[in-house]
């Protein structure tokens, strides 16, 4: 029987802790949710691999390293309201909802949506929703978000999701600039978004936050 206890610390003392995230409640969170338990069953040997792990449909589950850091530098707190953007089978809204006060997650795939939500049940995340639906259009009816966070790429952000951020909220993505990429933490200041580099990573551009191209004649 795989000992998948052993792979969550020596993920998170291999992966995470090298990567400068020390916060206890990063840590708490990480060494708590069961990695294994949301993602597609096939693939649970390769939960705790430190890459962008392929959940079907284009998607992927970011790599540790990548989610700790970009929670690391929205400096989440136990009050806060999150929207989490693209939540796969749930693993980022789990550990999302170990720190804040309440997780909304967005996923345009209805059947993930519903096992995503059947998962976070199953592990005891009362303060966490899923909603189906576009990701770009977010879950308004719940705004304004204190943290949004996208669990994938984009070439853009467009302003109907940015208007849901409250004023002074963060917003974190990893926008992909050709083959590579970088994070991006959003920081909302008299109602406009001024983006500022966090750190190099890469994940496939979510649908709908592709780059739109002018049409010339």
């Amino acid at each position: 029987m795989t000992d998948y206890a052993s792979r969550r610390t020596t993920m998170v003392d291999t992966q995470v802790r090298p990567s400068d995230v020390t916060k206890f409640p990063i840590i708490d969170a990480m060494l708590a949710v069961p990695r294994e338990a949301f993602v597609p069953d096939a693939k649970r040997e390769a939960a705790y691999v430190g890459d962008n792990l392929d959940i079907g449909g284009g998607r992927v589950m970011l790599e540790p390293r990548t989610l700790a850091k970009m929670i690391d530098a929205l400096d989440i707190q136990p009050h806060h309201v999150v929207l989490d953007i693209a939540c796969g089978l749930g693993y980022s809204t789990a550990v999302l909802a170990h720190m804040c006060d309440f997780v909304v997650a967005v996923e345009d795939d209805e059947a993930r949506a519903k096992e995503a939500q059947s998962i976070l049940s199953e592990q005891g995340a009362d303060n966490a929703a899923v909603m189906s639906g576009p990701l770009v259009d977010g879950a308004a009816k719940s705004a304004p978000y204190d943290i949004i966070i996208l669990q994938g790429g984009a070439e853009q952000v467009p302003d109907a999701l940015l208007d849901q951020l409250r004023e002074g909220g963060r917003i974190a993505a990893v926008f992909s600039e050709g083959t590579l990429g970088v994070v991006r933490v959003g920081h909302k200041t008299d109602g406009a978004v001024n983006w500022r580099f966090a750190f190099n990573a890469s994940a496939p551009v979510l649908a709908g936050f592709e780059k739109r191209t002018a049409f010339a004649l």
